[in-house]
């Protein structure tokens, strides 16, 4: 006769937000409840989903508010968006998130970052960095010696 054993650590753990994520939503959604009154209605939504960096449709916010607003008040509680959010960061593919950020600095669509295309991004972000600052930080992940990084 044999026992049934289970194994506890190779149950799927539930992935979970960090601190710094779970503060990221508090302040998007405090950022646009403009009115202070605990809860945003469609546009607010829309404009902090999207700057969680969720390219958001109109059904997609328009959905969102049918299946969470049950009082009918055309806003959702920060409970509602928490939960949302927290559910859509966590479907998340992360390989696609690197991709998403990558194709932001290949603006030439080389396939590769080059010292032009991390000065760009450095600009816009206010970042001012030195050419050797930047040359450094694509040597880390250039693999084959040529100068750029590829993804």
């Amino acid at each position: 006769q044999s026992l049934l054993v289970v194994d506890k650590t190779k149950r799927k753990k539930r992935r979970e937000l960090s601190e710094e994520q779970k503060q990221e939503i508090k302040d998007a959604f405090e950022l646009f409840d403009t009115d202070k009154d605990e809860a945003i209605d469609y546009h607010e939504l829309k404009v902090a989903m999207r700057a969680l960096g969720f390219d958001v449709k109109k059904a997609d916010v328009l959905k969102i508010l049918k299946d969470y607003d049950r009082e009918a008040t055309g806003k959702i509680t920060f409970e509602d968006f928490n939960e949302v959010v927290t559910d859509w960061i966590l479907e998340r593919d992360p390989h696609e998130e690197i991709l998403k950020a990558f194709k932001l600095f290949d603006d030439d669509d080389s396939g590769k970052i080059s010292l032009r295309n991390l000065r760009r991004v450095a600009r816009e972000l206010g970042e001012n960095m030195s050419d050797e600052e930047l040359r450094a930080m694509i040597e880390e992940f250039d693999k084959d010696g040529d100068g750029e990084s590829k993804f």
